[in-house]
């Protein structure tokens, strides 16, 4: 605003106060104005239209008995066809919302927990934006947006609920993996006793591939060489066994097989045994 030789000039988003003789005459707009000081006008003063921001930190406690910190955000503006209300009426603008601020802050607040203050945040600054706008609105202001911007507890609750959220996911985390390690060992079980079954019926068609390999090898024995018996057949077979297995042990270098005593004259019991053992079986069919 500059003045000279009686003029005026207002700036963009403000308004100016008139006076003559001290007395309110009219709200001037932005732009030049002429105002005769001779006469007894001048300009008490300006006012901005401009969107203002207020923040209010407000200590009050929940209904659990824990110190919070609230720090609500306040924008309000001046209404230019009230501007004579708002330049008059208040003294220092912002101690007003924040005495109207505290007020609605430290009734709700302490109606709350403390998980739930920080769900109704927006409940909190619905109410204290009501409060304000039903209060202010008579003042010559427009409370814009009130926002809850932050809550704030003690450090050392800030701690405990961290240590809180900590243990809980600590606690899911060991649930999951006692769950994980209990499917593993079914699994692994399921997987050895398929694993035995299998190697069963392994071992179990391998004894009956010998079985009828012995069998049709006698056989055909028999057939070829006339004067032979089946126990000449099987004799000669484990004899014939027996030196395979030898050769197979010793042409390995890192061979881990341990010898006990023994002569070519033990191949003889050995035939007996198996040749009583598959005598028992045919006889069990």
């Amino acid at each position: 605003m500059g003045q000279a030789l009686g003029c005026v000039q207002v700036g963009q988003s403000t308004v100016a106060v008139k006076e003559r003789f001290g007395k309110f005459e009219d709200v001037l707009d932005p732009g030049c104005h002429c105002l005769p000081w001779c006469l007894g006008y001048q300009v008490a003063g300006e006012l901005s239209l401009r969107v203002q921001q207020l923040n209010v930190r407000c200590e009050t406690k929940t209904k659990d008995n824990v110190f919070v910190t609230v720090v609500a955000s306040i924008q309000y503006r001046a209404l230019a066809e009230k501007a004579s209300d708002a330049y008059y009426k208040l003294s220092n603008t912002t101690s007003q919302i924040q005495a109207y601020v505290f007020d609605v802050i430290r009734s709700s607040v302490p109606k709350l927990l403390l998980d739930s203050a920080f769900e109704q945040k927006n409940d909190i600054a619905k109410a204290v934006e009501e409060e304000l706008e039903k209060a202010m609105s008579g003042y010559g202001f427009e409370i814009v947006q009130t926002l809850i911007v932050d809550i704030e507890p003690d450090a050392q609750v800030k701690r405990a609920m961290n240590e809180i959220n900590a243990a809980s996911r600590m606690r899911l985390a060991a649930s999951e993996k006692a769950e994980a390690d209990k499917i593993l060992q079914i699994k692994r079980a399921e997987g050895e006793a398929e694993s035995k079954y299998l190697s069963g019926l392994g071992i179990a068609r391998q004894r009956q591939a010998i079985v009828d390999g012995l069998r049709d090898s006698v056989l055909a024995f028999s057939e070829n060489v006339p004067g032979t018996s089946a126990k000449d057949v099987m004799d000669m077979v484990l004899v014939t066994q027996y030196f395979d297995t030898m050769k197979e042990i010793g042409a390995s270098s890192k061979s881990s097989a341990v010898f006990v005593p023994h002569g070519p004259g033990a191949v003889k019991d050995i035939a007996s045994q198996i040749r009583e053992g598959l005598l028992q079986g045919n006889a069990a069919q």
